[in-house]
């Protein structure tokens, strides 16, 4: 199938028109090279890998080096596929020329096609400098990880009458600020419904209901290479890691066994050169 690099105005007419928008995470070149094959339309480098690839108990341990090193990975990987850089904790929140010259970092630097950043209303004004410097923001509302602590931890946001009416106002008020694309995590369903019909620019949801624009998972919950925990909103599409398992260790039994490398894993030399060592 001939296709194109994936823009800002591909996700636009897609709302327009009803057509879904798929995301997932990647963090390195292979994983980016296989999201890419797939078709899926946007890729984002979330602060996610800071627990899935770095080992870390939250996001808020990453820093704009890891993100950029990983966002470059991804950028070599991908062809087709948009690419969002997430902007790590305290990379936006400091300053607004602070966040202006981290935004600038993810296009300059690592290559990708716009950044992520989490925050509602109060983020908005950080969202308008961005970008009228010039760099595209997805806005991120709903359970925003970098500050679960505040949110009383990982839990559903907008479930009373109150929060859920100040996160329409955010979704709008973001969108006032010029953010093209906002994702929505962990929210009711009939929530995400309700912004999505009221914003003219696309939803993203994970957690947040089939009536989003769009759809987003992490790539390792959707292939289960993380095993720590498991969101009721991720569905499991293979579970890799037994499988993983198993190949190491058939192949640790083997070495010792002597059963690998065989003649066909080896190189031989030409006829007579071995008699002159």
């Amino acid at each position: 199938m001939d296709r194109k690099k994936v823009t800002i105005a591909d996700l636009q007419k897609k709302k327009e028109t009803g057509q879904k928008i798929t995301m997932l995470t990647a963090y390195d070149y292979p994983t980016a090279s296989l999201v890419d094959q797939a078709g899926i339309d946007t890729i984002l480098v979330g602060d996610s890998l800071g627990m899935v690839m770095l080992g870390f108990e939250s996001t808020v341990p990453v820093t704009m080096d890891d993100m950029i090193h990983h966002t470059k990975a991804v950028v070599r990987g991908t062809k087709y596929g948009f690419v969002l850089g997430d902007m790590p904790f305290m990379s936006y929140q400091i300053s607004i020329a602070k966040a202006i010259e981290n935004a600038g970092r993810f296009i300059k630097e690592a290559g990708c096609d716009c950044v992520k950043l989490e925050g509602g209303t109060e983020m908005a004004p950080v969202v308008k400098a961005i970008v009228d410097a010039g760099v595209p923001v997805c806005a991120h509302i709903g359970l925003t990880p970098q500050t679960a602590t505040k949110l009383g931890g990982f839990k559903v946001q907008g479930k009373d009458a109150e929060s859920a009416m100040e996160l329409v106002q955010s979704a709008k008020d973001l969108e006032e600020a010029g953010a093209f694309m906002i994702v929505m995590e962990c929210i009711p369903d009939l929530l995400g419904e309700k912004i999505t019909r009221q914003l003219s620019i696309p939803t993203i949801g994970i957690g947040a209901g089939k009536d989003c624009d769009g759809q987003v998972l992490v790539y390792h919950d959707v292939v289960g290479l993380f095993e720590r925990f498991t969101p009721k909103f991720v569905k499991q599409y293979i579970n890799l890691s037994p499988k993983i398992r198993e190949a190491l260790i058939q192949y640790k039994e083997e070495v010792e066994t002597g059963a690998f490398p065989g003649p066909e894993h080896s190189f031989a030399m030409k006829k007579g050169e071995a008699e002159k060592i």
